[in-house]
């Protein structure tokens, strides 16, 4: 089945649980913007993620709070800061790396750094329509002057927005930016 799809290009951001946001800011979590995701949103508050190596600052908080702490940063900023983090599926932080998040109130080490596997989001009743099922393989296809194709999974949930999720180093190597649209074979 092939279906077009919105691109959402996702630059690095972290996903906190409560405890780790408090300690890491005094104020609460202030929303600066909805994400196309329902419920999530960009927050005001930034950090810097820091290795021994070197730090990449101003990194956004995304919110609401999880029940995990997650780093999710491309192949280039892997190679600025030093490591290699596996990808993963969101919320999937096996083998995930140590990488010490940073504000003026303090610093923190998380186990939680991953290059986040791309995928599609798409809502469960309309995966339920077209009988596609959670974490299924698809494949985008790029039809511009840097044609290509880029395998993934479709997450279905119940707040899904139906949009193809890859990073800045991804959208760079096929010249795709937010908003574009591609052709999804599911």
């Amino acid at each position: 089945m092939k279906l077009k799809v919105k691109i959402g290009v996702s630059n690095h951001h972290v996903h906190l649980k409560k405890e780790t946001y408090e300690a890491l800011f005094d104020e609460p979590i202030k929303k600066k913007k909805d994400l196309n995701q329902i419920g999530q949103f960009a927050s005001e508050q930034t950090l810097t993620i820091k290795t021994d190596k070197y730090e990449i600052s101003n990194v956004r908080v995304l919110g609401p709070f999880r029940n995990y702490d997650q780093v999710e940063i491309s192949k280039s900023d892997a190679r600025k800061l030093g490591i290699d983090p596996p990808v993963r599926d969101s919320g999937d932080l096996k083998d995930a790396l140590e990488i010490t998040l940073v504000t003026e109130k303090s610093s923190v080490v998380v186990k939680g750094c991953i290059l986040a596997k791309r995928h599609i989001h798409m809502n469960t009743s309309e995966a339920l329509k077209l009988g596609i099922k959670n974490l299924q393989p698809m494949r985008l296809i790029i039809d511009n002057e840097k044609s290509g194709t880029l395998n993934g999974v479709v997450k279905v949930s119940d707040d899904g927005y139906f949009e193809a999720h890859i990073d800045t180093d991804e959208a760079a190597a096929f010249n795709l930016n937010n908003n574009d649209e591609v052709e999804v074979e599911i």
